[in-house]
Parts: C-alpha cells; sequence; structure tokens
C-alpha cells in the first residue's frame, strides 16, 4: 500500500486523450515500484478521458476551470503533487514495468542528482523509429553544456527531485525562473531541464524503458518558428540568470544562434520560402550533416515537408545529429 505521502507523483496532463489514455494509465499499472500518486490534470477534456482516468486506482483527478496552454496546466499539476519525486507521463506516451524503480534508485544513491531519464524508443505505435541515445549515451554528473549542445531528455523519461524543481523558485511568470515558463509554447520542457542541470548532478538509466509516441502532425516539425524564437529566448532568459554567460559559455551562445537559424529556416521552406531559407542557413551550412542535407532539400518544394518531417525519423542517427 502507498504511504499518504508518496515517493513519486506522476503528472499526467490530458487534453482529450482518450484515444491513447488506457495503454498510458496500464503502463502504471505494471509498475514494480507501487509507491506512487497519478495526478491526472484534466484541461477540460470533452471526450471520455474523464471517465477513463477516474476508472483507475491511484489516480487523483483535477479538472481545471479553463484551458490553459501545457505549460501553465503542468504547473497546475505540479502544485498537487505530494512525492519525494516528481515523473511526467504524457497521454499518448507510456513506461516499462521498471521505470519508476530504476530512477528512484538513482535519486537514493546521490543526494545532489536532481534529475533523472532514460533511453526511450520512438515509436508511432506500430513501428520503432529508433532510441534517443541511438547518437550516443549521454554524460552523469554537471552536464548542464552537453546538454545543451544534445537535448536527450524525453518529457515522458522525466524524473525531476522535489527540490530541484522548487530551487527554480514557483513564479512561472517573467524571466527569472519558476516552474515551467508560460511565456514559452514548445521549449518549457528543455528550458525547465536546461536550468535544472545547470545546478544539479543529471544522471540516467541506459535502458529504453520509455516509449514515446510520434505523431504524423508532431509538434517538432509543425512549429519551427515558434522554436526558433523561443531557442533565442531562453539565450536570453540564461543571460539574465546566469552572469557571465556570455563569456563562460561562448560556445553555447554560437550555437544557439545557429541552432535558431536553422530552425527558422527549416519553417520558411515549410512555407514556400526556399531561398530565404537558403539565405539564412548559408553562414552555417558546412557545421555538419544535418546542415548540409537540409540545405540541399531547401530546393525541393515546401509541399514535400509533411512527407520529409516523417522519413526523417527513418534516417541513420549520424544524419540526424
Amino acid at each position: 500500500m502507498a504511504s499518504e505521502t508518496p515517493a513519486v507523483s506522476i503528472i499526467m496532463n490530458c487534453l482529450n486523450s482518450a484515444r491513447d489514455l488506457r495503454p498510458a494509465l496500464d503502463s502504471v499499472m505494471r509498475q514494480s515500484f507501487t509507491d506512487y500518486e497519478i495526478i491526472f490534470f484534466d484541461n477540460c477534456s470533452t471526450d471520455e478521458s474523464p471517465a477513463i482516468a477516474t476508472s483507475y486506482p491511484k489516480v487523483r483527478y483535477v479538472r481545471g476551470t479553463v484551458c490553459v496552454p501545457l505549460g501553465a496546466a503542468r504547473n497546475l499539476a505540479i502544485r498537487e503533487a505530494r512525492g519525494k519525486y516528481i515523473a511526467f507521463l504524457d497521454c499518448d506516451d507510456w513506461w516499462m514495468p521498471e521505470k519508476l524503480a530504476k530512477q528512484v534508485a538513482c535519486f537514493e544513491r546521490d543526494p545532489g542528482v536532481g534529475l533523472v531519464c532514460t533511453d526511450t524508443i520512438l515509436s508511432d505505435g506500430q513501428h520503432e523509429f529508433g532510441r534517443v541515445f541511438d547518437r550516443g549515451v549521454p554524460s552523469r554528473g554537471m552536464v548542464f553544456k552537453e546538454l545543451m549542445q544534445r537535448q536527450w531528455i524525453s518529457m515522458s523519461s522525466a524524473m525531476i527531485r522535489r527540490e530541484a524543481l522548487a530551487s527554480l523558485g514557483s513564479d512561472p511568470s517573467g524571466w527569472e525562473g519558476g516552474w515551467f515558463d508560460e511565456t514559452l509554447n514548445v521549449c518549457e520542457e528543455a528550458d525547465v531541464f536546461y536550468r535544472i542541470a545547470h545546478d544539479w548532478k543529471l544522471d540516467h538509466v541506459d535502458e529504453p524503458l520509455t516509449v514515446w509516441r510520434i505523431h504524423g502532425a508532431n509538434t517538432t516539425f509543425r512549429h519551427y518558428g515558434e522554436f526558433a524564437d523561443e531557442t533565442l529566448a531562453i539565450l536570453e532568459k540564461h543571460r539574465r540568470l546566469y552572469p557571465g554567460y556570455d563569456e563562460k559559455y561562448a560556445d553555447l551562445v554560437a550555437l544557439l544562434t545557429r541552432r535558431a537559424a536553422f530552425q527558422k529556416a527549416v519553417d520558411l521552406w515549410h512555407k514556400g520560402k526556399g531561398e530565404e531559407a537558403r539565405r539564412l542557413l548559408f553562414p552555417h551550412r558546412d557545421v555538419s550533416r544535418k546542415y548540409r542535407l537540409f540545405y540541399l532539400i531547401s530546393y525541393l518544394p515546401g509541399f514535400l515537408f509533411p512527407f520529409l518531417a516523417k522519413a526523417y525519423f527513418f534516417l541513420p542517427s549520424f544524419l540526424r545529429r
């Protein structure tokens, strides 16, 4: 039986997720580690999600009064959490049975660890496209720079120590901290991971214990223009939070600047502005194979974007770097 104050609070944010919800909840029920609660925050769903969620044990169902952006919904759910550790499970993803147990063990070994993730399978529900750690097993410890260079934490694999989350502050508005930054729409998760990595150790379980569902209209590819804007917003945020950032992390400043240029170029090509995309990317085209490949792809018509976005996940990992 779980204690009154559970070890792990599992945050599930839902908006009309009935189609995929049962496999996600079933994967929680199969966990070998059972000292958890589920904070199920319903962002005003109009489908069968409430009935499905409340049919499961250990679910604390919370319904919002108005529909809010995902970052704000995550903050509202976190306020309900009682656990020592906070885990996140998106309603269309699922976990392997040892996921929670192995992450908690990592935390218990080292009180300086603020976040633990796992390797993650990328899948459309039928086919496996690869794993997040295909690009190499990530570093452990104080790895802020490494995480900024290569983001290896999928949302549904993340578990955060309560004290690490609290150290970010509780006011999500403005630039100066908070949990999930409600001024961000597509990078709010990465922003939290970066800020934890700046002040806490990171660890991981080198096993594919999380499955991340990739959909045809995946946000990563549909909102590249927003990614560009928010990449630069995160850079400005870090400059405010961490004095001397430009001098200490000059390589990261250059990286984020060219990353934003690439993201904006993808958005321009998607909108049929291939010439503008190439002009923007030209100074950075030889940075990596991915940049060179996209520079050539930008000569193709933008209407091919949906097909090529899905095909991206079938590329060898060295071309996706």
